[in-house]
């Protein structure tokens, strides 16, 4: 068990956290959700000890263990892969490196043996001597093959060192298990692979994610970070937003009698508890659902950009056809090789590789921001494009006012008529005249998304749209593209988005294409498409 007792934490004037009191029970995943800058990391921070609340405590059942995913990718450098994953378990770590220690006395005494001896039924108690063994199938299941596990980890790539990082977290069933943003540089198969862990944990997870996918695979609980409160909710993310949209609709609709509303929440509770047969975690979800009282589901204070995509004029016939398209890297390797395909009217495309600088790569070729090596695009007339790149900074070296800088981009010019593209991205007020180069990451997303909307293109290019948004700004754009009847071409690691948009996948590789007229499930469960998959990056 974990609680948090009248914990609050200020910096000067601003309060991040007022008087929060909430207990995380053994059996259930909790996933921390708030607007950015909300403090959702510093929430975990403070449950390791990390940061000091400025008042309250935080408190573990004695003899329990908790195990903190870390951010600090440079920490273990010097230490061996297999002894890093190791060092997970402190407690077991510890009797190692004292045994060990003992053993290697030239003048090794009674009283050292004595204490070897101790040292080795505690060390027996607790597995030690599997403790390798465990460790590196656990690595092989993140996908850290065996040639690396007596490396350092200073000689790992930076996926590779999330992904021992995340083995040190996992590492011998901790009581407590804390994650922050687990999913960031996982593949679709790594991502899969923790969902089945942590759905079949036994004790308690608390996680911090942008990913929906994974928080409605994992989550029995919401904590809600809102106005310095955390509020519980029963249920996964997708419970929580839609129930909490529903009573947002009913508190708007005065006219609505109680009873019927009580009805209509009653029947939506019905509905989810459901369909989470389809979970993992199906059993202990239902029943949790079923328990849940309608008056506990409240309206969300959160507030969520409109992103809404028009376009001037309807895609005619000809879209796009990509004829023999190859790439380099800058070293000579391919990115991607001989791709060819022609779009259709109503193609909603995700494209996909494995290697992140080859779609960039794509998006630039298909806008003339760079040449191909072989091969050409042809566009159609009849298509006007727009895009949102991976990498904006350059968009963002001049000190204009928002309001100026989304001008440049506008053929109306009217300071009415731009203040209406930013309020939509939920720059209000005084924000408006905030200097474009002092924006945050998500800011200048925003800031890119209101350019987007201007152009009313039929065609919208987008190049990994979730970076740096948080799941208010995500869930809208998501909906947005859902609603969106022209064609778009984009790539992400959100799982929902591919899922929920895309009906055509093509995957560009350095042998060449695969091109599928599926959903991104059917996809990448297909058995055969993944043997295809292997053998073109191989």
């Amino acid at each position: 068990m974990l609680s948090v007792s009248n914990l609050s934490l200020r910096y000067g004037k601003r309060v991040l956290f007022d008087e929060v009191n909430i207990k995380f029970s053994p059996g259930n995943c909790y996933g921390v959700i708030g607007a950015n800058g909300a403090g959702k990391s510093t929430f975990l921070k403070i449950l390791s000890g990390d940061v000091d609340p400025t008042t309250g405590s935080v408190s573990i059942t004695p003899g329990e263990r908790m195990s903190v995913l870390k951010q600090n990718h440079f920490e273990f450098d010097e230490v061996q892969v297999l002894q890093t994953v190791i060092m997970g378990n402190k407690k077991l770590w510890d009797i190692m490196q004292e045994k060990d220690a003992l053993y290697a006395k030239p003048d090794f005494s009674d009283a050292d043996g004595e204490r070897a001896g101790v040292l080795e039924g505690l060390f027996a108690d607790m597995e030690g001597w599997n403790a390798e063994s465990d460790a590196a199938e656990l690595l092989s299941s993140l996908g850290i093959t065996e040639n690396l596990h007596y490396m350092l980890m200073g000689e790992l790539s930076g996926k590779e060192k999330v992904r021992v990082l995340l083995a040190q977290a996992l590492f011998g069933n901790p009581d407590i298990l804390l994650l922050d943003e687990p999913t960031n540089d996982l593949d679709v198969e790594t991502i899969s692979w923790l969902e089945n862990f942590l759905a079949d944990f036994q004790n308690t997870v608390i996680v911090v994610s942008h990913d929906r996918h994974f928080l409605d695979a994992v989550c029995t609980h919401v904590a809600d970070i809102d106005f310095g409160k955390i509020q519980l909710y029963t249920g996964n993310y997708s419970f929580w937003y839609e129930s909490s949209q529903l009573a947002l609709r009913q508190k708007s609709d005065q006219n609505k009698k109680i009873e019927d509303k009580r009805k209509e929440l009653q029947e939506f509770i019905e509905r989810f508890s459901a369909n989470a047969s389809k979970s993992r975690q199906a059993t202990s979800r239902k029943k949790l659902l079923e328990k849940l009282n309608v008056d506990e589901i409240k309206p969300s204070t959160r507030k969520y950009p409109a992103i809404i995509f028009k376009a001037d004029r309807e895609c005619g016939d000809q879209i796009l056809n990509v004829e023999h398209l190859s790439k380099n890297a800058l070293d000579g390797s391919p990115l991607f090789t001989d791709i060819s395909f022609t779009l259709v009217k109503g193609d909603k495309v995700a494209l996909l590789s494995r290697n992140p600088l080859a779609t960039t790569s794509f998006y630039q070729i298909l806008t003339n921001e760079v040449e191909a090596d072989k091969g050409k695009v042809m566009w159609g007339q009849t298509i006007t494009t727009s895009y949102l790149p991976n990498e904006n900074s350059h968009y963002f070296n001049s000190d204009d006012n928002l309001i100026d800088w989304l001008r440049q981009f506008s053929k109306e010019k009217d300071e009415t008529y731009i203040r209406g593209f930013l309020g939509k991205m939920l720059f209000s007020g005084e924000e408006v005249f905030k200097k474009s180069n002092v924006l945050s990451g998500g800011e200048k997303v925003r800031c890119m998304v209101s350019r987007m909307m201007l152009t009313n293109a039929n065609c919208l290019l987008l190049d990994e749209p979730t970076n740096h948004l948080d799941l208010e700004s995500i869930t809208a754009f998501n909906n947005a593209l859902k609603d969106w009847n022209h064609i778009s071409i984009f790539t992400t690691h959100d799982h929902e988005f591919s899922q929920t948009i895309a009906n055509r996948i093509i995957e560009i590789t350095p042998k060449g294409v695969l091109d599928k007229r599926m959903s991104f499930d059917e996809y990448i469960s297909d058995p055969i498409i993944k043997e295809q998959r292997n053998k073109m990056y191989a």
